[in-house]
């Protein structure tokens, strides 16, 4: 069991976008054992790499007793939205309801390089969609509305573990529905 630092809000590399995996090695295999073993114990629904300071495009989920990863996941949403609470292990104890869309097709590869579809509604669709976010720098809070973010921000900056550094926000590039991104 290897049980990993998670990178806290204000970390520098939550905010750059990691790299498609090429290598199917025995590394990735034991990033993913990493990534899951940390979730777990956390407990997390959801954990991407950038998250224990790996800059490559994975993550893993656990929801409804079902635990999973996908490697260089393409995702597409349904135009349906689902708007509810959204946390997230690098922001904790921070809880916000985020708009998401209701469900997904995510595809991409297993550890071992074989190609996999995924398909979610509902809270696997909201993990699926806030872990690729994380590989592409973006933290659910930059998905909020105005207010909702400046509240977070404020919450943020009074818990006990935020650091000293100044953190950015940065506005998501990509829609919340729609198929494709």
């Amino acid at each position: 069991m290897a049980i990993r630092p998670i990178r806290l809000f204000g970390d520098p590399v939550l905010r750059k976008p990691a790299i498609e995996v090429v290598h199917f090695d025995a590394e990735l295999r034991q990033l993913v054992t990493d990534l899951t073993d940390t979730m777990l114990d956390a407990p997390g629904a959801g954990l991407a790499a950038p998250q224990i300071g790996v800059g490559l495009r994975v993550f893993t989920w656990y929801v409804d007793g079902e635990v999973g990863h996908l490697v260089n996941p393409e995702l597409r949403l349904s135009d349906e939205t689902q708007d509810g609470p959204e946390g997230c292990l690098s922001l904790p104890e921070l809880t916000y309801d985020c708009l998401r869309a209701l469900s997904v097709v995510a595809s991409g590869f297993t550890m071992h390089g074989d190609p996999v579809t995924v398909e979610g509604s509902d809270l696997l669709a909201r993990a699926i969609q806030h872990e690729t976010d994380h590989l592409d720098g973006i933290l659910f809070i930059d998905r909020l509305d105005q207010a909702a973010r400046k509240a977070a921000m404020r919450e943020i900056r009074e818990s006990e573990w935020f650091g000293l550094e100044k953190p950015t926000i940065k506005l998501s590039p990509h829609a919340t529905g729609g198929f494709g991104r």
